[in-house]
């Protein structure tokens, strides 16, 4: 066998490689030529979409040949049971650092705001978007219109329910539905085929995202508000190296090892600021890990709703910002209420830019006094603050997948760390 050319090598780096130059890249643009970073926008926004147009296929096949592939039927309300507690207590865990984290830091005091000046059109959108929903009105928007409608929409939930019932009913069709079942199994090689050949534009689909956030808004429009994304960061930080790093460390694996092994997915969420396009590449390397196909397809397209850990934590943290910038004194039970309200508005935020900054808006209202139009002072940083909680969430999606894989004895501890090694 002839041996790899090493200058080849270095013209075609890994993947992290290539995503690291375009965000350097993307950066300079941005500070250098503005106007031009900007009219990169709609790369970043094309390569999004090459992978949202997929994920719904990708769920449905992973997840039906997973459950029709087991032969256990209880493992899957097992399994399903199991991601649902452990999304309840870490992201409420998540919750409660952000409000611990704005307590002791106090990223909004001394900003001083005056709400009446306050731009109240810029959140009115953000505003009217974000409603109070009860628990009838959740589980009724988990039943689309019709199965068709699931997959055009894109909505992750509801794509999810269709799955899993088809995949009941070919596991309980038995040997008659195997022809129907070997094609899904080929149709996912093909899907995850495509997702291979997408994810050779992610250099430039991160390239165009970053650049057009640079450009827009610049770092200059960081200064006052530094103080917040610090806050925001360093609660992250800690919270993944600490609270995940506990978890993992008791699932046994470690977790810089996990972060090391998922680093490509990392950085392209950095600069995409959405979770939803490393959701692909994510399952597959979970597999290799050795989780079973079935349970990456129910544990991750579900975490990616119900687990929001840096969603989670932006919320409390960044209400307390806006209490404390507008001068607005809250008692414990009014903390509490914002925490116990997030609880549930958290759990509609998934990956998409946008809808951590509706949930918030629908959080804050629970207390009249804070000003929702005091929202105005964070919705131009917005973005900076997506990379951050956007990435937090994909790494908790990660591990969550991992933990309940041990719980289920699918990979020893053994395995599992020479697979990351």
């Amino acid at each position: 066998m002839t041996p790899p050319n090493p200058r080849t090598r270095f013209f075609y780096p890994s993947s992290s490689v290539q995503v690291l130059l375009a965000i350097g890249t993307a950066i300079a643009l941005g500070y250098l030529r503005p106007a031009t970073a900007i009219a990169m926008k709609p790369l970043g926004d094309a390569f999004i979409r090459l992978i949202a147009m997929i994920i719904t296929l990708i769920i449905f096949c992973t997840v039906v040949t997973g459950i029709a592939g087991m032969e256990d039927m209880k493992k899957v309300g097992r399994v399903g049971g199991k991601a649902l507690i452990y999304f309840e207590v870490v992201s409420t865990l998540a919750l409660l650092i952000g409000l611990v984290g704005g307590n002791v830091l106090h990223p909004g005091s001394g900003f001083n705001a005056n709400a009446a000046a306050l731009d109240a059109k810029a959140v009115a959108d953000y505003a009217g978007q974000a409603k109070a929903q009860s628990v009838s009105d959740f589980l009724l928007h988990l039943i689309p219109n019709t199965v068709v409608d699931a997959f055009t929409k894109g909505d992750i939930l509801q794509v999810l329910l269709v799955s899993v019932l088809f995949g009941f009913a070919l596991s309980m069709a038995g040997p008659r539905c195997k022809p129907l079942l070997d094609f899904l199994n080929l149709l996912t090689e093909a899907v995850f085929g495509i997702v291979k050949i997408l994810m050779h534009f992610a250099p430039i689909g991160a390239f165009g995202a970053l650049a057009f956030t640079i450009g827009k808004y610049g770092v200059s429009s960081l200064g006052p508000l530094v103080k917040l994304i610090g806050t925001l960061y360093i609660t992250s930080i800690l919270f993944v190296f600490i609270v995940l790093g506990m978890i993992a460390r008791m699932a046994g694996f470690g977790i810089l090892r996990f972060l090391a092994y998922i680093k490509e997915e990392i950085l392209l969420v950095l600069a995409i600021s959405s979770s939803e396009p490393a959701m692909p590449t994510l399952m597959a390397k979970l597999e290799k890990l050795g989780c079973s196909k079935g349970l990456v397809g129910l544990v991750v397209p579900t975490g990616y709703t119900f687990n929001t850990d840096g969603t989670s934590m932006y919320m409390t943290l960044a209400a307390l910002f806006v209490a404390q910038a507008t001068n607005t004194p809250l008692t414990l039970t009014q903390e509490l209420t914002i925490f116990a309200v997030a609880v549930l508005t958290s759990k509609g935020a998934s990956g998409v830019q946008g809808a951590a900054f509706i949930a918030l808006v629908a959080t804050m209202t629970v207390i009249p006094t804070i000003p929702v139009a005091g929202m105005a002072l964070i919705l131009g940083i917005d973005r900076f603050m997506s990379m951050c909680r956007a990435t937090v969430n994909m790494i908790g999606n990660g591990v969550a997948t991992v933990v309940v894989a041990r719980w289920e004895k699918e990979l020893s501890a053994e395995t599992l760390r020479q697979n990351l090694g």
